[in-house]
């Protein structure tokens, strides 16, 4: 009778383990997708097969040293684009998807951070693409003469010397926005815009033609600096002005950016936060009218754009790009561009670092 008892609880002891071993399986079983969910991973799958394979072509082509097709940053950029924006859908559906901050500084919800070796690809190839032709005439001191040729145009402008001086760290944060600090780029996605603050001919026209008529007061304000002018004008002579570090990021200046300087002050009261500041500025790079328009209107960050055709300008611009629920907005307050615009939010964090140091080693 005991061993019959003993071996009828060996058997509920066993029975109970396989339950719990069952039930344990049962839990480690991730919960079925809805069909929305499995879309927008089989969305983000196929945007990440295709960003590698035209990562590998490109890569594949350059090692061999075959020509590259007209604009050949371009289907990179798209596919990186297409990346984002469908793992932007994906947390959207799946939130636990959301993982780990990334060395990008780019939202965790937009982002996937072991992808990070992809990126650093990516940016390697747009680096030998759209390297400085062999003619570009470079600057010893890149990043002191933005922010100095920044300061000076502001002097220039009516601007007191304290000021100026942001002045000359919003151009390191358009340089930077726009080149990540490298100088004389050229461009992988434009036939159009190149250079150190990525001009047109017609802009950087422009900018030279305003600078001439301001060089007398820069003059007065800064002979050392007007003779520094005097120096690479004679360096580039009758060549493209936008390969000229120097000449290139003051006609870029003077064409967008420095009327915008006489309003520093106001400008500054109205957004006292150094990051919004040089967005503003990036903006007027972007959709110049009604930028001012919104800055006329006495209210800037709830001053909202409505048009489909800006609205698309933000978007080709890294702006309320990523993801279906971003690209289907129709509207936008200057407040939500300004947050919206977080993929410069490095660059600008890097320019205010560097404007930082370069004011250190001037004291």
């Amino acid at each position: 009778m005991a061993a019959r008892t003993a071996l009828t609880a060996i058997r509920a002891v066993a029975l109970a383990v396989v339950l719990l071993n069952l039930v344990g399986a049962a839990r480690a079983e991730p919960p079925a997708l809805t069909k929305e969910q499995a879309e927008a991973q089989a969305a983000y799958d196929k945007a990440l097969a295709d960003f590698k394979a035209i990562l590998a072509q490109r890569r594949a082509q350059i090692d061999a040293k075959k020509k590259l097709p007209n604009l050949p940053g371009q289907a990179v950029y798209l596919a990186r684009i297409k990346v984002i924006s469908t793992y932007k859908d994906l947390t959207d559906a799946l939130p636990e998807r959301i993982g780990r901050p990334n060395k990008f500084g780019v939202p965790p919800a937009y982002f996937d951070a072991d992808i990070e070796p992809l990126i650093e690809e990516y940016a390697a190839l747009f680096k030998i693409m759209q390297a400085p032709p062999a003619n570009a005439q470079v600057s010893q001191t890149p990043f002191e003469d933005v922010a100095r040729l920044g300061t000076a145009i502001a002097r220039a402008k009516g601007l007191d010397a304290k000021t100026a001086e942001v002045a000359g760290r919003i151009s390191l944060g358009i340089f930077f926005a726009e080149t990540n600090g490298n100088q004389n780029i050229g461009n992988a996605r434009s036939n159009t815009y190149k250079g150190s603050l990525q001009t047109g001919t017609s802009e950087d026209r422009s900018g030279r033609r305003k600078w001439a008529a301001i060089k007398p007061k820069v003059a007065a304000l800064d002979p050392e600096l007007a003779a520094r002018d005097d120096k690479e004008e004679a360096r580039v002579g009758k060549g493209d002005q936008r390969y000229n570090h120097w000449t290139a990021v003051r006609n870029g200046l003077m064409n967008a950016h420095a009327d915008l300087f006489a309003q520093l002050p106001e400008i500054m009261q109205m957004l006292p936060n150094e990051i919004d500041q040089m967005k503003v500025f990036q903006l007027i790079q972007l959709i110049p009218g009604p930028t001012r328009e919104a800055l006329r209107s006495g209210n800037f960050e709830a001053y909202r754009i409505t048009s489909p055709k800006i609205m698309g300008y933000l978007r080709n611009n890294s702006i309320f790009t990523f993801g279906k629920v971003d690209r289907a907005r129709k509207s936008a307050t200057f407040r939500e561009i300004l947050d919206a615009m977080w993929l410069f939010d490095s660059k600008f964090e890097k320019a205010r670092a560097k404007f930082t140091e370069i004011k250190a080693a001037q004291r």
